[in-house]
């Protein structure tokens, strides 16, 4: 929000474009109390402050809850934006999910690194590990696991260790969203989850239970972020077209919505047009989802844009994170509530909420 110039989140009505309620936590109090993570990834002299952090895909709970982190310790904050957990084991990153069990999907980057050190040394910030990770609602870790040493002992250590100009990659992997699979299907099995891998152009499908890669797919996509589960043999995936070229890492026209049909190993775009149309192109972040009636939403991050398109392509309404003094600020990783669980959710907490009102 910039014209207080902290970071917000707001539940907004789709129908009357109403703000039902805003979240607005206390960086300064939470990340005061945080003397350091594990290894001195995080320290209270972080630029994480009121001023300076965000709220990353923040995940809402029946109760009124949100879930987050900002590239920082993982929080939970209550519908009043107190804290009710703060977990500063590592780095949390990127998106947080929630599967059909409650559970939550995060991504988490470690140190000391998981995989051995000869690798990458063993001083901070020579490599990123990035992991998968399963916590229960109260911050109960249910799984926890290195993508690196998933692909080392998935005969893949060749994508790790040799990219680059004859230089060691400190970030060859780059995880920015991890999509739980909540039913089996001829292509997964619930358990499974789909990782969107920036720095590999690459979504995986990977079955924790028994650390196999099941596929893995390059294609039409570069550095993307966000995939996510159409139907029984289908996914989606914001591809931001992003290249590095001699003049750096741009967007090569404009972003893509990519849908992969597993059943015809093929790929296509999702109305193409209207993203040229209104020059989406987010050269980070960025997510997408298609709608089970065929709309689109996009979150262009990096311009501070939501837009929803229309299943013939039209563009219904677009939001434009514009302050008072006509600056225009980041949105990190909005999400629409449309599924019956997610409903649900709201429903409950603004009944919650109402009951409250009246009762004070």
């Amino acid at each position: 929000n910039g014209d207080i110039e902290e970071a917000v989140v707001e539940l907004v009505d789709l129908k009357s474009f109403d703000v039902l309620h805003t979240w607005n936590p206390d960086f300064d109090s939470f990340f005061g109390k945080v003397d350091k993570v594990k290894g001195g990834q995080w320290e209270k002299t972080s630029n994480r402050t009121d001023k300076r952090a965000n709220i990353a895909h923040p995940l809402l709970t029946e109760d009124g809850s949100l879930l987050f982190q900002s590239d920082s310790p993982l929080l939970k904050i209550d519908k009043n934006s107190e804290l009710e957990w703060i977990k500063d084991d590592e780095v949390y990153h990127h998106s947080n999910e929630e599967d059909n069990e409650g559970n939550f999907w995060v991504c988490v980057q470690y140190y000391p690194y998981k995989i051995d050190e000869k690798y990458t040394g063993n001083e901070y910030g020579t490599f990123l590990d990035d992991g998968i990770r399963k916590i229960s609602p109260t911050g109960e870790i249910l799984f926890d696991k290195s993508v690196s040493e998933i692909f080392i002992e998935n005969d893949m250590e060749y994508l790790l260790f040799s990219v680059g100009d004859r230089y060691f990659t400190r970030d060859p992997i780059h995880l920015n969203d991890i999509q739980p699979v909540e039913k089996d299907t001829k292509h997964w099995k619930k358990g499974d989850v789909f990782l969107s891998l920036r720095h590999q152009s690459m979504v995986l499908l990977y079955r924790p239970e028994t650390n196999e890669i099941i596929w893995k797919g390059t294609g039409k996509f570069y550095h993307q972020h966000d995939v996510d589960i159409l139907d029984d043999s289908r996914i989606s995936i914001f591809d931001n077209n992003s290249k590095d070229f001699f003049n750096g890492d741009i967007v090569d026209g404009n972003n893509h919505v990519v849908i992969y049909d597993f059943e015809t190993t093929e790929y296509s775009y999702y109305l193409n047009q209207s993203l040229i149309n209104e020059d989406v192109r987010t050269v980070t972040g960025g997510r997408s989802q298609i709608l089970p009636n065929g709309d689109l939403v996009i979150d262009e991050s990096n311009y501070g844009r939501i837009l929803y398109f229309n299943a013939n392509g039209s563009l219904k309404f677009e939001f434009i994170n514009r302050a008072d003094n006509g600056n225009i600020y980041y949105t990190k990783w909005s999400r629409i509530l449309y599924t019956n669980r997610d409903l649900a959710k709201v429903r409950k907490f603004l009944k919650k909420k109402k009951e409250d009102f009246y009762n004070d």
